[in-house]
């Protein structure tokens, strides 16, 4: 069964505690310290900031490709807005047209000009290079095979400019194994209410997320049900790094994501900060930049 299917309507509501401010700003200063894409000025577009470093057109190009950045996996749109309202050029994909359908209303609220593309992960395909890359939300976990990781990684490399960066975060197998494998959760709203049962395969460390939800329709007081199964796997940091390296990336920081410290063995979600270093600046084509 398909994944954020019906879902994707109240996945919002379920997720109104989640920090994506705290995300936004913990993003914002990773590009800071470590990236090469800028925000935009306060005012303008980009069309008037490329006009604005003169008739080389190589220059702004290249410019304009460096400071692009784009959500892998960035589902309703929350995160990718909130980096767009920090000046951030925005590109957002995800494999889910309903998710991107609430994206899209967000867009034409805010005026924003986030570009969105309904797109699997493993078969990413861009119009040009992009200076970072941003995945967070446990993105990866949905990826259930080495082998997948490998590949998804490597077209992020693919498409980062030189130098570029790629922040994502990951659930570790002893979140899976420790604390959510095989729990229900149960969560009660006036609109809306959940049942959410865990169960975790330590053999393929696969986690199993069985989904139902009610959701109140009409006056009548009537609730509709709906179901839907996700499933994800837990990785181990040692796996991540051989993975980065694998696409041709290096691991420039590795962070506990609730602690913003190294991380350690009970360490549920962990960030990752990866830096492309295998291109050089050549030329440009209308395909974008050739390394």
């Amino acid at each position: 069964m398909e994944a954020y299917t019906d879902f994707a309507e109240v996945y919002d509501i379920f997720m109104d505690d989640t920090p994506y401010g705290e995300w936004a700003d913990f993003l914002a200063d990773m590009i800071r310290q470590y990236g090469i894409s800028k925000p935009l000025p306060a005012q303008g577009s980009r069309e008037e900031e490329e006009s604005r470093q003169g008739e080389d057109g190589k220059e702004a190009r290249l410019t304009s490709e460096r400071d692009l950045v784009l959500d892998l996996g960035c589902g309703t749109g929350t995160l990718t807005e909130l980096l767009a309202q920090k000046g951030y050029d925005m590109i957002g994909v995800d494999l889910s047209p309903e998710m991107l359908d609430v994206a899209f209303r967000k867009r034409e609220r805010s005026g924003s000009r986030i570009l969105y593309l309904c797109q699997d992960m493993r078969e990413l395909d861009l119009y040009s290079t992009v200076g970072t890359v941003v995945s967070v939300c446990d993105s990866v976990n949905y990826l259930l095979k080495d082998e997948e990781v490998a590949e998804s990684f490597t077209l992020v490399n693919n498409y980062l400019y030189p130098g570029g960066i790629f922040i994502f975060d990951f659930n570790t197998v002893y979140k899976y194994e420790q604390v959510i494998g095989d729990a229900t959760i149960a969560e009660n709203r006036e609109e809306c209410s959940f049942i959410w049962e865990n169960y975790y395969d330590p053999k393929g460390r696969i986690n199993e997320y069985d989904l139902t939800v009610f959701v109140k329709e009409g006056e009548g007081g009537l609730f509709r049900r709906f179901s839907e199964t996700h499933f994800q796997r837990g990785y181990t940091p040692e796996e991540i790094c051989g993975f980065v390296e694998q696409a041709g990336m290096r691991v420039e920081l590795m962070l506990d994501a609730d602690t913003h410290k190294p991380p350690t063995r009970t360490s549920e979600r962990i960030y990752v900060v990866a830096r492309e270093t295998g291109k050089e600046i050549r030329e440009v084509s209308d395909g974008g930049l050739s390394g």
